[in-house]
């Protein structure tokens, strides 16, 4: 399931795939040649006859035998190469669009799928699950296949050699495999369980991290503490039960090998006495039958890799067959919008649960600022969500410039639209970076320009590097009002025609929110603009006040 699933990233790699191959096949051919030097110096130089040595007697066939084994190790060794770096180009270059493909996927799934999910889960699944699937790749599944190759060629020459000793060897395989598929499964359930277990310790640890504050100030190091503990040992436990299963696997083998080790020394021994064989046949069969084990041995030692990887495997494969947020069929590229919105009879539930909008029927028309006002839980922020359609209505539509919005692809009506949080989450790097995000091409003199209009100039510029400034994740390193004030400089940057802003002076002192709303005042001229708001002030500066209850528009005031 999982190579199915992966298949198209490794259709891509064809050329490269089939020449790791070739070296493959090459590299086993040479590995069954490897006893034949020996057999021909055995049975050649030891029978007793001078003539089977060759014309050129006895030293120049031990040159020879010797050279050969020379020259076939060589070239063994130059497809080892080949294959292996080949081998790794291709498992390297195929995940790395995997990964790349399951990060914009897990950006693509809808906002209720990521409220339900745990972000440590998907680190893990996105980065660690990946990478696991490339080691075992090149460290366990390559060599094995092979191994594999190599089995079914001496198996096949041994039968050519001597089809009893070759039966007496082959009999023992059933066991074998028996016993190999029976170890597998129990291995494989163990590393499905550890990856799942250290999955959610990922999970735990990422949460209680990203809310030190309130870990901290609530005192909840220890609970916290003893959630990962419980379940790091959870994982430690099943990763030593593959390791006792995986061993107890090698030793079957060893065990097997041994019997059949001897069996074939005791009556090969008893076919060169009556001259059945040859002393050199006896020598090629019994190298041949220490490596047709090998691969039995490998699997016992990679298994418990293989099942990790294997378990890793069907965790990306589920992240990928989640339903991503798509675009409705025909959807097409929004031009500049001109920022006359219509919200038309919406009605909305989260997850089919009870109604969040329910009728609700808004206008606002071009260069407008509507101040949506309402208790809390009303789906005000609902509102503005499905503008953006970070979900889509259950029932109703939404129009801009005359135009159902699913008609736009996602992006493009994105790209129409700037937003002011109530809480600004800036992205670890520079100031700069953090306003030219919106608007990647903007040049330094367009961001500087942004943020003086947004009245931010003045405190970034007295910043240890100015605008070089690195800031935190999320913006810790800066102040709310700091971060609230690099928003209206983003807003200001990308000049988008629709603005929503989502209660973005809740959390500000009176000095802070009087600096953003200055800022404020220069850009919603010529903004289409929904502000969502407690703020009196705030509040004051729309041309009309609507009120949200109960998920429909009660009032409406100029």
């Amino acid at each position: 399931m999982v190579v199915r699933r992966f298949w198209p990233w490794i259709r891509q790699e064809r050329a490269l795939i089939t020449g790791a191959v070739a070296a493959l096949v090459v590299g086993v051919a040479l590995r069954l040649l490897e006893p034949w030097p020996l057999k021909l110096v055995l049975d050649r130089l030891f029978s007793g006859d001078e003539a089977a040595s060759g014309g050129g007697g006895p030293m120049a066939l031990l040159v020879s035998a010797a050279l050969a084994v020379v020259l076939i190790s060589g070239l063994r060794a130059c497809t080892d190469y080949a294959q292996k770096v080949g081998f790794a180009k291709i498992g390297n270059r195929v995940l790395r669009g995997v990964r790349d493909d399951v990060y914009r996927h897990v950006q693509a799934l809808p906002l209720a799928w990521h409220r339900k999910a745990r972000g440590g889960d998907l680190i893990i699944r996105v980065t660690r699950d990946v990478s696991l699937l490339r080691d075992a790749s090149s460290t366990a599944l390559l060599p094995l296949a092979g191994n594999v190759l190599v089995l079914v060629g001496m198996i096949a020459v041994m039968f050519v050699l001597e089809w009893r000793l070759a039966l007496m060897v082959t009999a023992s395989f059933p066991l074998l495999w028996l016993s190999t598929a029976r170890t597998g499964r129990g291995i494989h359930e163990a590393a499905r369980k550890q990856r799942r277990r250290e999955g959610a310790m990922a999970a735990t640890a990422a949460e209680s991290i990203g809310s030190i504050d309130t870990v901290q100030a609530l005192a909840l190091e220890e609970s916290f503490a003893g959630q990962f503990s419980a379940k790091n040992v959870g994982s430690q436990k099943e990763d030593l039960k593959a390791a006792r299963l995986s061993a107890r696997l090698g030793r079957t083998v060893d065990v097997v090998v041994a019997v059949d080790t001897a069996t074939v020394l005791f009556f090969g021994a008893y076919m060169v006495f009556d001259a059945i064989i040859t002393p050199g046949d006896l020598v090629v069969f019994l190298a041949y039958l220490k490596k047709v084990f090998r691969p039995a041995k490998d699997f016992a030692k990679y298994t418990g890799r293989l099942a990790k990887a294997a378990a890793a495997g069907q965790r990306v494969v589920e992240l990928l067959d989640t339903d991503r947020m798509s675009d409705d069929p025909g959807a097409v590229e929004a031009p500049r919008l001109k920022g006359e919105v219509q919200f038309d009879d919406l009605s909305f539930g989260y997850d089919g649960g009870q109604r969040v909008l329910d009728g609700a029927s808004l206008t606002l028309r071009r260069g407008e600022t509507v101040a949506l006002v309402g208790e809390s839980g009303q789906g005000k922020t609902t509102l503005a969500s499905l503008l953006l359609r970070l979900h889509d209505p259950d029932g109703g539509r939404i129009l801009v410039d005359g135009e159902d919005v699913r008609r736009f692809t996602r992006a493009s009506l994105r790209a129409n639209v700037s937003v002011v949080l109530q809480d600004t989450a800036l992205f670890s790097g520079t100031i700069v970076e953090n306003i030219a995000c919106v608007r990647p091409e903007a040049t330094r003199d367009a961001v500087e320009t942004a943020a003086k209009a947004a009245g931010a100039d003045e405190f970034i510029r007295g910043l240890a590097d100015g605008y070089e400034t690195v800031v935190g994740e999320r913006g810790n390193t800066l102040s709310c009002g700091q971060r609230q004030r690099i928003a209206i400089a983003r807003a200001f940057l990308r000049e988008a025609p629709i603005l929503v802003l989502d209660e973005p002076t809740s959390a500000l002192d009176q000095k802070n929110a009087d600096a953003f709303l200055n800022g404020l005042d220069r850009l919603l001229p010529g903004c289409t603009c929904l502000v969502i708001t407690h703020d009196p002030r705030l509040a004051a500066r729309a041309n009309r006040t609507v009120r949200l209850t109960d998920g429909s528009i009660t009032e409406d005031a100029a």
